[in-house]
């Protein structure tokens, strides 16, 4: 099918927990890019109200995109939910929970609802719940990860469904997109590429670990919120835990435990190696443009490289 949204790249700057607001937002749309935050980096409705009217006002019209947390723990999402319906987002993403209580107002609206899912069974539940399309989290995603990998998961999944389907896990430059695309996907899940941008609300020791770690430096584990996410191992050793430590696990929506954590122990996903230092988020695009044109010039070119007749 057609993308969703008409876009320069199909590229999403996902929603990232304490990373994402409206500077990144704004500045995503406006290098031709969905921008997207979770209104949990909101600490009340009221702020996910002034956010939401500030990215509006921002973007001439752009697609943009609200991340809400379904979740039963989310005590607050009726109340964000109330927001999305006010200010109506093209996009909601779903996340840690069933889509199903949110597509009606989505679809009111004339919204699309993707719901964050990272294996197949997640997808087919999510469907039947009523979402519209997938946001497919794959291996290699920073934060919350998927174990398997993007492009058997999106094989897997185009075998029953040919809606909407973002794919994320370890996609950072222009040839990352350019073959998510051709495996079946219609946008791109990237987070930790823009985590270093300058619109960013990551710490500046944050930004410039980012900048000088690599694939190795990657870590999972389920140690410190109680579900599988990807972790800059450094920031993840320097506050105690282990791989395969047995740290207590709290709520990680608490906002006295959560916040706390994902501010002091920084999420990266394999695709951190792209990041050799802070850039603006239109300097980013460019560059993932550049290599996405490249790419499909190399590919353009495969038959004739590899013909030995």
């Amino acid at each position: 099918m057609s993308p969703p949204f008409a876009l320069r790249l199909p590229v999403i700057a996902a929603p990232m927990f304490l990373v994402s607001g409206p500077a990144l937002v704004i500045a995503a749309c406006r290098a031709g890019i969905m921008g997207s935050f979770p209104t949990t980096n909101c600490r009340t409705a009221t702020e996910v109200d002034a956010w939401m009217s500030q990215i509006a006002a921002s973007i001439d019209g752009a697609p943009w995109a609200a991340n809400l947390i379904t979740h039963s723990t989310n005590e607050r999402l009726a109340d964000d939910l109330a927001l999305v319906a006010k200010h109506k987002p093209p996009l909601v993403i779903t996340a840690l929970g069933s889509p199903a209580s949110v597509v009606d107002t989505v679809h009111g609206y004339g919204g699309i609802v993707l719901a964050d899912v990272i294996d197949v069974k997640l997808a087919q539940k999510a469907l039947a719940a009523g979402a519209d399309g997938l946001a497919c989290v794959a291996a290699g995603a920073g934060g919350h990860t998927g174990s398997f990998s993007p492009l058997a998961l999106v094989s897997a999944i185009r075998g029953f469904f040919d809606g909407p389907l973002a794919l994320g896990g370890g996609i950072a430059d222009g040839g990352g997109i350019a073959a998510a695309v051709a495996a079946g996907a219609d946008l791109i899940y990237m987070g930790t590429r823009f985590v270093a941008a300058s619109e960013s609300m990551a710490s500046p020791d944050y930004k410039a670990m980012m900048a000088t770690a690599g694939i190795a430096d990657v870590v999972v584990s389920s140690a410190v919120t109680g579900t599988a996410a990807s972790w800059l191992r450094a920031s993840f050793d320097a506050a105690g835990y282990t791989v395969d430590g047995g740290a207590p696990t709290r709520d990680y929506n608490s906002a006295t435990d959560g916040r706390a954590r994902w501010r002091d122990i920084w999420s990266a996903g394999q695709g951190v190696h792209a990041i050799a230092g802070e850039q603006s988020t239109a300097d980013i695009v460019d560059g993932l443009e550049r290599g996405f044109i490249a790419a499909q010039a190399r590919l353009s070119q495969w038959p004739r490289r590899n013909n030995r007749s």
